[in-house]
């Protein structure tokens, strides 16, 4: 059934991800962040390789790179991913020929952002990513003391600022950005939170091995503390975590399978300093 499910919300996200391209940002020069993005702007500055094409020419091998980093079952599902928001863009762009929805930028750019926030919002709730740009930033984050987001933050800026150059139109980039915002506000929506990291704290019953599957599922660092209850009787343990958004899923299924009885705070991880956590 989770399958089944997990499926649903891959091909619906994607087909959100392809629609909105096709819609509402391409046929206004509004860009919209990561692999897509950079996809729109090779697209306009090499139009005889179709838009779905150039999605995947981005992505495939960004993935490729983050097989070594994240396994061969992250770069499965992310390729199926890639795969049907290539094959949806080209279908609804060159098959079906899609007429844009609308002609008014500011428009676009809001619904645009807001279709494109579901869709990877959709994606990430089917246990998958749209992967491009995330991969890289995930993988320099590895091997820097930079954070994911902060790096995804940099790429976005760069990917706007080149858009400046290929459209010669520096008001559809200021709208492209408006854009990009609407879709983090979506994605915050959906997945209850926003594309940074979130601290989640766990009382847990089964300590040992939910700590096990934590690190080992997720490589995230963690904390184990010792306490009591208010009454001062009985003992609690509980668990610390940082972990990113796109992650939380992950970690919300890891609990459900290995500590159901298990009870975890989520909160905004506004401020972190240093790297062990």
């Amino acid at each position: 059934m989770q399958t089944i499910k997990n499926i649903f919300f891959v091909t619906v996200g994607s087909f959100f991800i392809a629609y909105s391209t096709v819609a509402f940002l391409n046929p206004n020069s509004i860009i919209t962040g990561g692999g897509v993005g950079l996809a729109q702007l090779f697209y306009a500055l090499f139009p005889n390789i179709s838009l779905g094409a150039w999605i995947a020419i981005i992505s495939i091998p960004l993935i490729i790179i983050g097989m070594k980093f994240f396994g061969k079952s992250f770069v499965v599902k992310t390729l199926i991913s890639i795969a049907l928001i290539s094959l949806f863009t080209d279908i609804l762009k060159e098959v079906l020929k899609i007429s844009p929805t609308t002609h008014e930028t500011i428009l676009a750019s809001i619904f645009g952002g807001l279709l494109i926030g579901l869709g990877v919002g959709l994606v990430m709730l089917g246990r998958s990513s749209t992967g491009g740009t995330t991969i890289l930033a995930e993988v320099i984050a590895s091997k820097t003391e930079y954070k994911t987001s902060q790096i995804i933050l940099v790429i976005d800026a760069v990917i706007m600022f080149a858009s400046v150059f290929v459209y010669g139109d520096v008001e559809k980039a200021l709208f492209s950005v408006i854009g990009v915002y609407v879709t983090s506000r979506v994605v915050d929506l959906l997945l209850s939170g926003k594309p940074a990291q979130k601290t989640v704290s766990i009382v847990a019953n089964n300590v040992a091995i939910l700590s096990k599957q934590i690190l080992s599922q997720l490589g995230e660092h963690g904390t184990i503390l010792q306490g009591v209850n208010l009454n001062q009787k009985d003992s609690r343990t509980l668990i610390l975590v940082i972990v990113d958004i796109s992650q939380l899923q992950l970690l919300r299924e890891i609990i459900k399978e290995y500590d159901p009885e298990a009870f975890l705070v989520i909160q905004e991880a506004s401020e972190l300093y240093g790297r062990d956590y």
